[in-house]
């Protein structure tokens, strides 16, 4: 079900009948009136109702056929329609002229998606509703009850207002990392998730020497220093004639010597001598300029200089000692991932080895009954686990250590036991499942019971359910079931965190490119399209879907070669407009 939005803040209460909603609303209206909110208010009845009473004007035109009657006085007017199917709160929504609002508060829908105050009262005898209701941002009861969302004392009035109007002013005091952290669409942005797991990650990684054939991928866990100069000596840049560059202006010059690669002219460079030299090799003393050999025509031990097309400058065609790397300088930078050219550079400096940050363990493991290991004939009603091998793949592109527990079972006992092992031997967990509204509840309460976990709903699609937090000192990430869902939400928020954990510097990379199709999305969301971008005819960089996007389609993802991101102000992407492209190559 999509999220219920509105342009202003919107909370509902939930509660059973005859737990008082109604009876609240009406005592803390005029305490909100009396902080300067201005408040409507949608109520949904299940039965038949009249607002005007029977006998008057307004009642008995509409009873006589008017299906829209509208009642009007210098005090107030009011709408009233006939309506053969009842209305859904999205459109009572848009019925409100919301610019002369603060608030919405709303009586009932307590099936649907937005934020809401649960109300319970012990003596009315009703379950609660917050554990299968993620967009229960709050509890107001007449008993404690153990959950990590703010309690309020329901016959409190005053308590239940200052919750009110501090979320209708975007001022909540809300704990780090509590599932009531959420903003007024009841969910977390992408970039408020990421941004709370990153503060909570500590980076403290482990040094270890490798040695170079081993490094690649790695990550550079000290500053290396070049141990000599790069180029070592001043020398040729091509295959040619050294000469002093106080000399260009004579006609010929004396062939002395000739000098190749790996070896050297030992004797300085007088006036009108020229040593013919090889690409590479160091400079005499005295030359400073190398004129190319295209441009030479050598006679016995005399050479001229054809300067008609390409005159002479001094210092021309000369790599000056140091130029590249000068001793002493930083070469490669800590931090930095190790890729061929650094291969090839660590080399060129004489080193045969190199720190590098200890490659990170990472304990994962998939959830349910009904998944099953590839390999096995499939059982009736079951699917096969491929999120624990695209896991396995993905941290095995950024240099990650893989502890794979498998499939486990859906009962208490295997998942404590799994939590327990993986923490002791892992710098993180990753579980795939488990994690949505309506899952078991033995998941959430195992992990209450090892470590500090929150359940979030991420404003965003596909990759909404998300869970973050501690298995004892562990980072903990328990990520949806949708295959699609979760390479997105690794990208977004599992792979950031590891980065950091590695100590390196790193960014994600991004383009703008032209939509050459329609992108749909919903205003408020980040939406996340599996796209294929590439150069047209005029060189703009241009991004098309892969076709059907569901979050199951493991398809979408393996033809796009990026993520195209819709931003939460951008409600579709028309043909022609500007988006924002992540490019995959490397990352998947």
């Amino acid at each position: 079900m999509s999220q219920i939005s509105a342009s202003l803040p919107l909370l509902g209460f939930a509660a059973f009948s005859g737990t008082g909603k109604t009876t609240l609303l009406e005592a803390m209206l005029p305490k909100l009136v009396e902080r300067g909110i201005r408040i409507a208010v949608i109520k949904h009845a299940h039965h038949n109702f009249d607002i005007d009473q029977e006998g008057k004007d307004s009642y008995r035109l509409r009873k006589a056929g008017a299906s829209q009657m509208l009642i009007s006085s210098r005090y107030r007017r009011a709408l009233v329609t006939e309506t053969p199917e009842e209305a859904n709160l999205p459109h009572l929504i848009s019925q409100l002229d919301q610019t002369a609002l603060d608030l919405i508060l709303v009586e009932g829908f307590k099936k649907l998606d937005f934020p809401k105050i649960e109300l319970h009262r012990e003596e009315v005898g009703k379950p609660w509703l917050h554990p299968d209701d993620s967009n229960i941002i709050a509890v107001a009861a007449n008993i404690p009850v153990n959950t990590h969302l703010p309690q309020m004392d329901i016959n409190n009035l005053d308590q239940i207002t200052d919750f009110v109007v501090n979320f209708a002013q975007g001022t909540l005091e809300k704990p780090s990392l509590d599932c009531s952290d959420v903003n007024n669409s009841g969910m977390l942005s992408v970039e408020e998730g990421r941004a709370k797991i990153l503060d909570k990650i500590i980076t403290s990684p482990r040094e270890v020497a490798v040695s170079l054939e081993n490094a690649l991928g790695q990550i550079v866990a000290q500053d290396i220093l070049s141990p000599v100069n790069v180029p070592q000596h001043t020398n040729s840049a091509m295959d040619g004639y050294a000469i002093r560059g106080s000399d260009c202006e004579l006609e010929s010059f004396t062939v002395v010597g000739q000098v190749m690669a790996g070896h050297c002219y030992d004797k300085p460079l007088e006036a009108g001598q020229a040593v013919r030299i090889m690409t590479g090799a160091p400079v005499p003393q005295g030359a400073d300029t190398v004129i190319m050999r295209e441009q030479a025509e050598q006679t016995d031990d005399l050479v001229r200089f054809d300067t008609t097309q390409f005159g002479i400058k001094k210092g021309q065609n000369v790599r000056q000692a140091g130029e590249d790397l000068a001793l002493g300088q930083v070469a490669i930078a800590a931090g930095s991932v190790i890729t061929a050219p650094e291969v090839g550079m660590i080399a060129s400096l004489g080193l045969n080895n190199v720190t590098i940050t200890q490659p990170l363990k990472v304990a994962i493991f998939s959830t349910g009954d009904e998944v099953q290991q590839p390999g096995e004939t499939q059982k009736e009603n079951c699917i096969y686990d491929s999120n624990r091998f695209t896991l396995q793949a993905m941290l095995s592109k950024i240099g990650c250590q893989v502890i794979d527990f498998g499939i486990i079972e859906d009962n208490e006992t295997s998942l404590q036991t799994t939590l327990n092992a993986a923490s002791e031997q892992a710098d993180m967990i990753l579980s795939s499942g488990g994690v949505s509204v309506g899952d078991a509840d033995y998941i959430k309460t195992v992990l209450d019971a090892l470590g500090q976990i929150n359940f979030w709903r991420i404003n965003m699609r596909p990759g909404r359910p998300l869970a973050f937090g501690q298995i004892k000192d562990t980072p903990f990430f328990g990520l949806p079931g949708n295959p699609v869902a979760v390479i997105v939400a690794f990208l977004q928020f599992v792979e950031p965190a590891l980065r950091k954990m590695q100590g390196c510097n790193w960014q994600p990379t991004c383009y703008t490119a032209i939509a050459t199709e329609k992108l749909r999305s919903r205003t408020g969301r980040t939406e996340y399209t599996r796209g294929i971008y590439q150069l047209d005819a005029n060189g703009r960089l241009t991004v098309q879907s892969t076709g059907q996007q569901g979050s199951g389609i493991l398809r979408s993802m393996s033809e796009a070669n990026c993520l195209i991101e819709i931003l939460p102000e951008q409600p579709n992407a028309e043909v022609g407009d500007k988006v924002r492209v992540i490019p995959l190559t490397g990352r998947i």
